[in-house]
């Protein structure tokens, strides 16, 4: 697997012959451009044509973050695994409304269940969660392949408003108390955690999706529109309790990230710069640690898991097998 580098300084990308180098007040580093998947840009960086030509040969995705650490956009290179037989497949699905509400369904399935292992993990240790699970089963009941997605969306949405009110109790630590869910800006540090989180989510899936014959801009859960990229923020749904909740988790629990680790401004807290290297440390971690894969019976990364996420999305769309999300055991 490639890595992941991430940008956090201020400075330029250049092409040099063969290579590539971020330059900034610190001088010239080098980057080895075969070992290279993703570079993600924290901090003002600018690019050269030249620059951006040599990602597209190397197929190296770029994803630039914002102020406030939200995901704004990526410079996705050419596809090198493009499939217009694919593209028409993923159409097919969109366009076939009970072929989209299917898939949809499966996604806020495969979410709903990832969640539900997250609180009976932490049930057998003995937080008080068993309120929560009781109302995210009877939301799931619930649903049904006949709604809209639009009502699918809805409760998918309170079952995450009840998943998140069970944090307090999972992390009983007053420094990191949820109280409600805040997005653009987040008003606390669990939520600023939470969103700079999910945007590494979206990121990681769509440099996933790249290496498929995927094309990102045709999502089922989430309207195919002008927003560009869909497909990754359907497919996150099913990771991020897994991967995002529990770097969270981690963190907060093991005392590794503080309060020294989040500035607040005049309307939100975010994580400060040594506080996004921790998360991104430990999400990084967390991407690179194996499982045992029942299924496969061997080890898989959490990475790979993505990918192989991906395949089976694939397969289900040129119809060789329907498509089960990934459920955890832990």
């Amino acid at each position: 697997m490639k890595k992941t580098i991430y940008i956090f300084n201020e400075g330029e990308l250049h092409r040099k012959d063969n290579t590539i180098y971020f330059e900034s007040e610190g001088g010239k580093k080098f980057l080895p451009v075969e070992d290279i998947g993703e570079i993600c840009i924290m901090g003002e960086v600018g690019t050269s044509k030249k620059f951006l030509e040599f990602c597209t040969s190397h197929q190296i995705v770029l994803h630039y973050f914002n102020y406030y650490e939200y995901y704004v956009g990526s410079y996705y290179p050419r596809e090198h695994y493009n499939s217009g037989y694919m593209i028409l497949k993923q159409a097919e699905h969109y366009l076939d409304m009970q072929k989209r509400k299917e898939l949809a369904l499966t996604f806020i399935a495969g979410s709903g269940k990832n969640i539900l292992e997250v609180l009976k993990y932490y049930l057998n240790r003995g937080k008080s969660v068993q309120e929560q699970i009781d109302k995210i089963l009877e939301l799931e009941s619930k649903l049904n392949g006949d709604m809209a997605i639009e009502q699918m969306m809805a409760i998918e949405g309170n079952v995450r408003e009840v998943y998140y009110s069970a944090f307090d109790a999972i992390l009983e630590d007053k420094n990191f108390a949820f109280e409600t869910r805040t997005r653009r800006p987040p008003q606390n540090k669990l939520n600023s955690m939470i969103s700079f989180g999910n945007s590494l989510m979206y990121t990681t899936t769509l440099s996933e999706i790249y290496n498929t014959h995927l094309d990102p801009r045709i999502g089922y859960l989430h309207s195919t529109n002008n927003r560009g990229f869909t497909l990754n923020l359907d497919v996150s749904e099913i990771f991020k309790p897994l991967l995002v909740d529990r770097v969270i988790f981690t963190l907060v629990s093991k005392r590794m990230i503080q309060s020294k680790h989040f500035d607040k401004k005049i309307d939100s807290i975010l994580l400060n710069e040594e506080g996004r290297k921790l998360f991104i440390s430990q999400y990084e971690e967390k991407l690179q640690s194996t499982f045992m894969h029942r299924e496969l019976g061997r080890n898989v990364s959490y990475r790979r898991l993505i990918r192989m996420e991906l395949y089976k999305l694939e397969k289900h769309l040129i119809g060789e097998q329907n498509y089960t999300p990934f459920v955890s055991r832990w």
